[in-house]
């Protein structure tokens, strides 16, 4: 009996096994399948990846070849375009079939499209599925058919639509293994000289064994309290799987089915629930964004914010990427974000607003320093969210909704224990101070060690001349 040719399955942004619906339909087909992974930075128009993110890359491909390896095959990693990787795959190992999980941005789409034509034409079987989202961006669209432009609406009709529950991983593949491959060494991912990596190493363990081990930590934790504790950076409420879900660690289907089945088992309240659902829909909502409006990440989504006066500030710029603006609460931020590769979600909104409102710096610089920087750094969400926060985008927050970083500070840090924890040369600062040290007296800045302009410096910019400044800017393209 003629033993069937083999499949390829190409993983990408889906590093898991369990709840892989194209993983899972090649070892459905009968054949040998092969795992490959391509490290895809030549074709046009893909983004390369951040520093941070290569770093939870290569961390996720080890974990991923250590679970292929329980299975019996192993991960052939191939550096290149894809489409001659996966041509040449395909030729190496006479496959007749290929299966991937599919993606969402616009370059990728053109890749995906040309891999699939190609594929036709030599009479070998091209099958994509759905692993990143609830639903395809297509499937949520408004009345007239087209896609929403406001959440509210859009997760009242996502919501509504049934979710597929997640499914096991295959019980028994029959992974192939023998072929060539490079090794993640040789591609050199993670920071050598320096090594800024250490931060994250200790903060993280990337792969799908480590998301099991987050998302179970969170429930028996911070999800209980999660909508009122949500917005609060000095106690431990959020779920941080936003890495694991950028990289397919963990699937959203997954991460709905946890957090829903521990709602029925009363373990959590159902407003907490119900306000951790939204924040999976806002991701559902960036991804529809990416999909239908596929220049998102490089043109302001409201086209009248293309007059906008934005400043060049190198020094203010690099302030901010340094944490060293005078305003304590973006300062924890950025350096948070330094050190751990992730910053919390309040204070990435008080920190996006300071440097686009504030400073006047254009959103695209703000959103090009957290792609490097992030390790949950999302073509979706990372763009969506940017021009939210600068009022150019869908469903934007108003442009002159102008955070102000020492109220943000005193509401959502009141001990001021985040800030000590990240910026620890203000550390001996008592609470009613540290939010605004440039307010403290001499006797109180000598007691804590605090020597303003040395030690740390003084606001960049006063609040209430950059507020107006904002607004008289903001007024040119109203």
């Amino acid at each position: 009996m003629t033993k069937p040719a083999p499949a390829l399955f190409w993983f990408r942004d889906d590093l898991r096994v369990a709840d892989n619906p194209a993983l899972a339909a090649a070892c459905a087909s009968d054949r040998p399948v092969i795992c490959c992974y391509v490290l895809d930075e030549e074709s046009a128009g893909v983004r390369p990846l951040g520093g941070a993110a290569r770093w939870w890359l290569s961390r996720s491909l080890a974990a991923l070849e250590t679970a292929i390896k329980r299975h019996g095959g192993t991960l052939v990693l191939r550096r290149g375009k894809a489409a001659h990787i996966i041509g040449e795959l395909v030729a190496e190992t006479a496959a007749k079939a290929v299966y991937w999980n599919r993606r969402y941005g616009a370059a990728e789409i053109a890749v995906d499209t040309a891999i699939k034509e190609a594929l036709k034409r030599q009479g070998v079987e091209a099958t994509s599925s759905n692993g990143a989202l609830l639903h395809e961006p297509w499937e949520v669209l408004n009345k007239a058919g087209e896609p929403f432009r406001v959440f509210t609406p859009y997760h009242r009709a996502a919501a509504a639509r049934p979710v597929r529950a997640p499914c096991p991983a295959p019980p028994s593949p029959r992974l192939v293994n023998g072929i060539s491959s490079d090794t993640l060494a040789d591609w050199t991912l993670e920071p050598q000289h320096p090594d800024w990596a250490g931060g994250l190493r200790t903060f993280w363990t990337p792969g799908e064994d480590g998301a099991r081990e987050r998302i179970a930590d969170f429930l028996d934790g911070g999800m209980k309290g999660y909508a009122g504790g949500r917005d609060r950076p000095d106690q431990d409420h959020t779920s941080r799987l936003s890495p694991y879900l950028r990289f397919g660690n963990i699937s959203p289907h997954q991460v709905l089915a946890a957090v829903g089945h521990a709602e029925d088992a009363g373990t959590i309240p159902a407003h907490d629930a119900a306000k951790f659902f939204a924040e999976l829909y806002w991701r559902e909502f960036s991804y529809a964004l990416l999909f239908h409006f596929p220049d998102l990440g490089t043109r302001n989504f409201q086209r009248r914010f293309d007059a906008f006066p934005w400043r060049s500030d190198t020094a203010f710029l690099k302030a901010w990427q340094r944490g060293r603006t005078g305003y304590p609460l973006v300062d924890a931020g950025m350096r948070q974000l330094w050190e751990t590769g992730w910053m919390h979600n309040r204070v990435r909104m008080v920190a996006a607003s300071f440097l686009i409102k504030h400073g006047l710096i254009d959103w695209r610089d703000g959103e090009a320093w957290f792609w490097d920087t992030l390790v949950d750094a999302d073509p979706a969400n990372n763009t969506a969210s940017w021009q939210w926060v600068a009022g150019s985008g869908a469903d934007a927050a108003p442009y002159f909704r102008i955070f102000n970083p020492v109220t943000q500070s005193e509401k959502f840090d009141p001990q001021g224990d985040y800030i000590r924890r990240f910026v620890p040369e203000l550390a001996e600062l008592p609470a009613q101070t540290i939010h605004q040290p440039w307010a403290a007296s001499e006797p109180v800045l000598k007691q804590a060690d605090v020597r303003l302009g040395e030690t740390y410096p003084r606001p960049i910019i006063d609040h209430a001349a950059a507020r107006q400044r904002a607004l008289d800017a903001f007024a040119r393209v109203k």
